[in-house]
């Protein structure tokens, strides 16, 4: 999207490994458990909702111990970024518990502000606030604000998609249906999408539909981006297809990692084709509760560039997979992190690289 206007804006970003300059960071403080949206309810069998009760009632803080434990490991992360050079930026504390409603629902508070690759899209000088599907995290983007009105007087674009009505047709109770119009929870009744189902690769968008993300959603983003971006989706094989950074992960120019448990190797989008491409190893299992997300979490990584890469330190099949395709992996602790239900690429937002167009 060039424009004279925004050439010197403090946003800047076109793939996901160019040298990281400037990043957005998570935090777990005032979260609020309320595992209640449709999306959670549909998906997740009574069973499953029971055993992760045990750990974290529904609808109550998060207790302090799984606050602080982050905390923690978010600033062992944050030390490695300053220490490799990247300006670290910090967010607006927000009270998630507070109870909110809409004329549609109402709820008996929030989420958090961990993940700020859910909420936000990145691409070229533009920072897009996406309509995410969750009913919890309506108003997680407040804590953002301050923050991003910050980069709009510096010369950034600061956009939002509409913001959905989230109404009870939104949802499919029966996706798993042999005559379900759709395999995932979502209906097409409005856009919506979380930002974490789409990675960047230039002027290709590579992303997915999911639990999360619906074929309006993907609509929107095209029309948005207009005719200069080609957004192209994976076919998800995840049991709980939320999020794309758990199925690839692009490392460098023409290095692809690959979940082949989550899609089809063979079936990559053209973009990728003269790619080389690795098989992620086996996940070590994560060992903090609840039990929120898929081991592969192990791929849920962030490049910082120059081949160097953040990976959880448990992983050492992928660390050593890693080094052998000739990168540089920057181990670090941080599945104290895991109950806020993000790994290292959703616990961040990168403003800034070094790259200086989708080129």
């Amino acid at each position: 999207m060039p424009d004279s206007h925004y050439a010197n804006s403090p946003v800047n970003v076109h793939n996901e490994w160019d040298t990281l300059e400037e990043v957005v960071v998570g935090t777990p403080r005032n979260a609020f458990f309320s595992f209640w949206d449709p999306f959670y309810q549909y998906v997740y069998s009574p069973e499953e909702l029971a055993a992760i009760e045990r750990h974290l009632p529904l609808n109550q803080p998060y207790p302090g111990r799984y606050i602080e434990a982050a905390e923690r490991a978010m600033d062992r992360f944050v030390g490695i970024l300053e220490a490799e050079g990247v300006i670290v930026r910090r967010l607006e504390e927000l009270d998630h518990g507070r109870p909110f409603a809409t004329p549609h629902w109402e709820t008996s508070g929030g989420f958090c502000a961990a993940n700020p690759r859910d909420a936000f899209l990145v691409i070229g000088n533009e920072i897009i606030e996406v309509p995410m599907c969750s009913r919890s995290r309506h108003f997680e983007t407040l804590s953002y604000r301050k923050l991003f009105d910050e980069y709009s007087r510096r010369g950034a674009r600061f956009v939002a998609a509409p913001r959905p009505h989230l109404r009870d047709e939104l949802y499919n109770p029966d996706f798993a249906a042999a005559d379900s119009p759709t395999p995932y929870v979502l209906t097409d009744l409005e856009p919506v999408f979380d930002a974490a189902d789409f990675v960047r690769c230039g002027f290709d968008i590579v992303g997915q539909l999911s639990h999360v993300t619906n074929q309006a959603g993907v609509d929107w983003l095209r029309r948005h981006l207009g005719p200069d971006y080609r957004v192209h989706l994976i076919q998800s094989l995840d049991p709980k297809p939320a999020h794309i950074d758990t199925t690839l992960a692009l490392l460098g120019p023409g290095k692809l990692l690959v979940n082949a448990a989550f899609t089809d190797v063979k079936k990559l989008p053209e973009v990728f084709r003269d790619w080389d491409v690795m098989i992620a190893p086996e996940p070590v299992p994560y060992r903090t509760q609840p039990r929120l997300m898929s081991d592969w979490i192990s791929i849920n990584t962030l490049v910082l560039g120059e081949g160097r890469i953040i990976v959880e330190e448990r992983q050492e099949p992928l660390i050593q997979a890693l080094k052998e395709w000739g990168f540089k992996p920057i181990p670090c602790a941080f599945e104290d992190y895991y109950p806020f239900i993000g790994g290292f690429h959703c616990a961040t937002l990168d403003v800034r690289r070094s790259g200086p167009t989708a080129a």
